[in-house]
């Protein structure tokens, strides 16, 4: 096996206007791992994410994909790439005018041109992963819970065996029940498709759940990586204040210094 990153960022800047989002990421995810990259709100992690899916263009850096630079890739090279990828959107995303077996299959019908009986049935067998299937196939979003969509949209993103998936705090909107039944899911789908995974979350038992890896941004910037296992002795004070939800810390004494500057 390669040790070459599935995913490496190195120095990724992206700012919109004078507002720096990110200010020189540096990251790398290994082949088959599950990394969840966690920070708190406004601090770049679903810019981060775009900037890697290519729905933003990073304004400097280097973004590699087996790789692949993926940084002004032409759009025959970015399409190829964009194959690899599975989604679960944070909101669910599904097509509120698509029946369930539709949205499940619609990237097999439009990315992979696979015939509609045929993909039907690929996508029964991936709602039937996730706890659901045929069943509910010809249902409609709004008839299901949301707990139910979270299920079908992370069908979807399995739907065309992708190497890589991404998941976008998957745990959103979910009581800490049904959030535990969608973190399950994901440690089986990603084991079973043999995936690289990237997700942003808040959740922390979301997070201790599903990752292998864990990295914290921070004003733009990754300050601390490590194995999942090393989260609780990172040494780092900005993590510690983050997975504890404590009030008073360095993360929060710095936002009061800059609400005093800016009053």
């Amino acid at each position: 096996m390669s040790d070459r990153p599935k995913i490496e960022m190195q120095g990724v800047c992206k700012a919109f206007g004078s507002k720096k989002v990110l200010d020189g990421i540096n990251l790398s995810v290994p082949v088959g791992s599950s990394m969840v990259i966690i920070g708190g709100s406004g601090t770049g992690k679903s810019v981060m994410l775009k900037c890697v899916l290519g729905l933003l263009t990073a304004d400097k850096g280097s973004i590699k994909i087996d790789g692949q630079e993926m940084i002004g890739a032409g759009t025959r090279e970015r399409e190829e790439m964009i194959k690899k990828f599975g989604m679960l959107f944070q909101g669910g995303a599904l097509f509120d005018s698509l029946p369930i077996w539709y949205n499940v299959a619609f990237g097999l019908i439009h990315g992979k041109h696979v015939n509609k009986k045929d993909a039907r049935k690929t996508a029964i067998e991936k709602l039937e992963a996730v706890g659901m299937g045929e069943a509910i196939a010809d249902l409609y979003p709004a008839e299901l819970s949301g707990g139910m969509q979270k299920r079908v949209s992370l069908a979807r993103a399995i739907a065309t065996s992708p190497e890589i998936i991404f998941f976008d705090e998957p745990t959103t909107g979910l009581d800490p029940i049904m959030a535990d039944v969608i973190n399950e899911l994901i440690v089986d789908c990603v084991k079973d498709l043999g995936a690289t995974a990237l997700t942003i979350t808040h959740d922390m038992a979301s997070a201790r759940k599903i990752a292998d890896h864990v990295a914290m941004i921070h004003q733009g910037q990754i300050i601390w990586t490590g194995p999942i296992d090393d989260l609780d002795n990172s040494d780092s004070p900005y993590v510690d204040q983050f997975i504890h939800g404590r009030a008073h810390g360095p993360i929060t004494d710095l936002q009061s210094d800059l609400l005093k500057k800016s009053a």
